[in-house]
């Protein structure tokens, strides 16, 4: 067996630069990575999009998924060459379920009492509804670890969700047939933590828990996530 191509898969709420040092400390070990453009859609879509990437990487792929990229490598990690899932403070959900199915069998976080909505333009079509988080909210939802100078920029480059996202239902659950790791996110305020633990147990993942860090863990801890990744990498290789 070769060495995977890791491909990073970005969340709501953020853009690849997210996972700059993820990238950073993968590529000190010479480990071949990616971190392409989420379209933030809809998740059959951006799944159908994610797939597309890792198919047409040769050789193998471990796909990383952050958030709500983690609701897109579940359906993407069917993929032939896709050899095993890491979920980063991330949705996992099984096949047939939508995120709000699987957020709603626990406790709201406090990321749903602070979306803005926008419309945006579709052809043909009425305008659709996309959210970002408000910017007063962002630091204490999204990265509580972060300094108020770090977080007032992502704030301000957030990348919105479309809300179909919420709804859209999983195609497949490649967990079932690929290995799977996990990192939750201990004082996460975005997803409510209980949910990264319920999907990782159902899958059967390798779990590393970081108490303290917020859902943005991948910014805020990168050597803690990268040392997972590097753990699925030599486990696939």
């Amino acid at each position: 067996m070769s060495t995977p191509t890791v491909v990073l898969v970005h969340g709501a709420f953020a853009d690849a630069g997210s996972w700059a040092g993820v990238v950073a400390e993968l590529q000190s070990d010479g480990i071949a990575v990616i971190a392409p453009p989420n379209p933030l859609r809809g998740l059959a879509s951006d799944a159908a999009y994610v797939a597309s990437v890792a198919a047409q990487i040769d050789g193998p792929v471990l796909l990383v998924g952050h958030s709500y990229g983690g609701a897109l490598i579940t359906v993407a990690g069917t993929t032939e060459n896709v050899v095993g899932l890491v979920y980063v403070a991330a949705y996992s959900l099984e096949e047939g379920e939508s995120l709000g199915e699987l957020q709603n069998r626990f406790p709201l976080s406090p990321l749903v009492g602070n979306l803005k909505e926008w419309t945006y333009p579709v052809a043909g079509e009425s305008p659709a509804v996309e959210v970002t988080i408000a910017e007063d909210a962002f630091p204490s939802v999204f990265a509580a670890d972060l300094s108020a100078e770090v977080t007032k920029v992502l704030a301000a480059a957030q990348r919105p969700l479309a809300t179909a996202a919420f709804e859209e239902t999983a195609g497949a659950a490649a967990w079932r047939t690929k290995p799977s790791w996990a990192l939750v996110a201990g004082a996460d305020n975005a997803i409510n933590p209980e949910v990264e633990r319920f999907g990782a147990k159902r899958a059967g993942a390798t779990v590393v828990e970081l108490e303290g860090a917020s859902h943005a863990v991948a910014v805020s801890r990168p050597k803690e996530v990268a040392d997972l990744i590097r753990d699925a990498v030599r486990a696939t290789s």
